[in-house]
């Protein structure tokens, strides 16, 4: 391998790290978000509280395939939240001071998060010099959410009319 190719196998490296913390914050943010909706539901919204757990359990499981890849290219997986994750709770908050805790306001809230999850997916996938087992893994995660976004929304709507 010469110095150019060497150069360009770093440089990838460090872009597919990034990516893959970035999917990590972004998972940590859906555990958040789907704790604190759980928190914000009437006693009566038990289906929506067991279909909020599975969402937690569904990061968890995308976490823990991307933190395992973060670690084979040899860096540190990241633990936190994202800064839009942070502002995107607060929002939840503040909505939830005005509304009350009704169904539909947490569905709602549910379903930006969703929408913020799959734009950050799509992002990743538009990344240049993502490897082809990363952008794999990436796909299939997001077509993962892309079902559970289209069952929130589906929720949603039958609150709304």
């Amino acid at each position: 391998m010469n110095i150019h190719q060497n150069l360009i196998t770093m440089e990838n490296t460090s872009v597919n790290q990034e990516i893959l913390n970035d999917l990590i914050q972004i998972n940590n943010d859906r555990v958040v978000g789907y704790q604190k909706a759980i928190e914000e539901l009437k006693p009566e919204d038990t289906d929506l509280k067991s279909l909020f757990v599975e969402m937690i359990g569904q990061s968890h499981t995308h976490k823990a395939a991307l933190v395992q890849e973060v670690q084979v290219l040899g860096a540190e997986a990241e633990s936190s939240t994202t800064t839009s994750g942070k502002i995107y709770r607060a929002w939840m908050d503040l909505k939830a001071v005005f509304t009350g805790h009704d169904r539909e306001t947490v569905l709602n809230n549910c379903e930006f998060g969703e929408d913020a999850a799959q734009k950050a997916y799509k992002m990743a996938l538009e990344t240049e010099g993502l490897s082809s087992d990363l952008r794999s893994l990436i796909t299939e995660q997001k077509a993962d959410l892309r079902t559970s976004h289209d069952q929130i929304k589906s929720l949603r709507d039958e609150v709304a009319n």
